[in-house]
């Protein structure tokens, strides 16, 4: 347990700061609960059905101590550990996390090999996750890494989208080249946009929120404006 135990502040902004609460979004059937860790801000999700109290964790970031404690203290029917991708401020935390739960781990096995724990589970595009009531749909954004993926809630009728690096507000994420580039902005386009609602969510592993509406205008800028 971590000296100063989890607070979690449900007066949700999206905006989190590492060292600082939690912030927790109830929708219909769930709660999202966010924790900003480690020096890079990286991001943490829990995803908790309503009715079950089952969970999902989303990136075992970093801050080990911190995210076990906020697993003890308000999921403890956590069932799986998705990690969205293979680069290691997302998973720091794993490994140590993994040990003190006991739980499952997920990710892409494009991405696999460089994870400190070998996933139990491994996702591939269209896969479906259960949790509890819930189900979250795996999505294949291929550039950032080769096996990036982003996980989508529709909950009352509205998409969350937990999106890794593969997007933020003002683009995608980083990718090391031109051809990489053009592979996750075309599948953002196909896969999330085409697909998803301008109220859609979007939960990114850095920083604040945004939604689908907020940044589809911005598509031909980012292409114009290359990697």
């Amino acid at each position: 347990m971590s000296e100063q135990p989890i607070v979690i502040d449900d007066s949700y902004t999206g905006h989190v700061t590492s060292g600082e609460p939690a912030q927790r979004r109830t929708v219909p059937g769930a709660a999202i609960t966010k924790m900003s860790v480690g020096p890079m801000d990286n991001n943490v999700y829990l995803v908790i059905c309503s009715g079950t109290g089952k969970a999902l964790l989303v990136d075992a970031a970093n801050d080990a101590t911190r995210v076990i404690d906020l697993v003890d203290r308000y999921a403890p029917g956590l069932e799986l550990i998705v990690t969205t991708h293979q680069h290691a401020d997302h998973w720091l935390a794993l490994e140590a996390v993994t040990k003190a739960t006991g739980v499952k781990t997920a990710a892409h096995p494009l991405d696999a090999p460089a994870l400190p724990v070998h996933p139990d589970v491994l996702l591939a595009d269209d896969d479906t996750l259960t949790v509890g009531d819930l189900q979250l749909d795996v999505i294949h954004l291929a550039g950032h890494t080769p096996g990036g993926i982003a996980l989508a809630l529709t909950a009352d009728d509205r998409t969350h989208v937990f999106t890794g690096d593969s997007l933020f507000p003002g683009g995608v994420g980083k990718t090391a080249d031109a051809e990489a580039f053009a592979s996750l902005l075309g599948d953002v386009e196909t896969k999330l946009f085409a697909r998803f609602p301008d109220d859609t969510v979007v939960y990114p592993g850095h920083g604040d929120d945004t939604t689908l509406g907020a940044e589809r205008p911005h598509l031909g800028e980012w292409r114009a404006r290359g990697w």
